[in-house]
């Protein structure tokens, strides 16, 4: 009977204890705030609009320095290789290309053509030809162009002669005649740089010979020679570029340039 009442007062010392350490434990730790059984309900984000691209505009610029059509074609490549992906046109009958794009790229072509659409150099040539016979000078002449670089600058000192190419009906005065310029022609054309320059010469000299009659008129007999040379020259140097011999004669000439800068 003791030993019974004994145990029965440790099992109730022990539930005691047990309750006593429960208590404790939820004194010092709380139940959390946040600790619920239903979850929380969170609030979705908004979508944020697409951002729009800049809007686009059409722009035509006018060239004022292009003389031939390869001077329109040289600025429009250069504004497709810098300005990708962005519609530009020529018109080669206006000189002027038109973009179309964004305000930042109208702003980027106008600064390119600015840039690229100059006046070209503007260069003097004189040229000298130096008559010979049997190697020694007789004289000189000189003649002068102005030839703006990349273009044809054409001096001319000749005679209109009457060439007769045919007759109706065997009829004098139903002659068919075409003109021919007997005299001195020099063509010219530079390119390039002021400190290189290639330079493209023509010359060319004809004169009247011995006339071969043509029934039922007379036509002249036309001597001619021809000079064509290409060349490199470097401005306030004179560079000789050939010589002619006269064809029937003793006689030659040498030919010489000089180029110089005017613009």
């Amino acid at each position: 009977m003791q030993l019974n009442r004994i145990a029965a007062v440790k099992r109730g010392m022990t539930a005691t204890a047990i309750l006593a350490v429960l208590a404790l434990a939820l004194a010092l730790f709380p139940p959390r705030a946040g600790a619920q059984t239903k979850p929380e309900e969170t609030t979705p984000c908004e979508a944020r609009p697409a951002a729009q691209p800049a809007p686009e505009t059409v722009q035509t610029f006018f060239l004022t320095n292009a003389a031939e059509p390869n001077d329109l074609n040289d600025i429009q490549t250069d504004l497709r290789n810098v300005l990708l992906r962005v519609s530009i046109f020529g018109d080669q009958a206006q000189d002027a290309i038109t973009v179309r794009g964004t305000p930042e790229n109208l702003e980027t072509a106008q600064k390119l053509i600015a840039d690229l659409d100059r006046p070209r150099k503007l260069y003097r040539l004189t040229y000298t030809i130096i008559d010979l016979d049997g190697g020694k000078r007789m004289g000189s002449q000189q003649f002068t162009l102005l030839v703006v670089s990349g273009e044809r600058s054409v001096f001319k000192r000749c005679s209109r002669v009457p060439i007769v190419t045919g007759t109706t009906d065997g009829q004098p005065q139903n002659t068919q005649v075409q003109y021919a310029d007997v005299g001195l022609t020099i063509e010219a054309r530079v390119s390039g740089s002021p400190d290189t320059l290639n330079l493209q010469t023509k010359i060319e000299q004809s004169s009247l010979a011995e006339e071969k009659p043509v029934a039922p008129v007379q036509d002249p007999a036309v001597s001619q020679t021809l000079f064509d040379e290409s060349s490199e020259l470097t401005q306030g140097k004179s560079l000789v570029l050939g010589s002619l011999d006269l064809p029937g004669t003793t006689r030659s000439q040498e030919i010489e340039v000089l180029a110089e800068v005017v613009r």
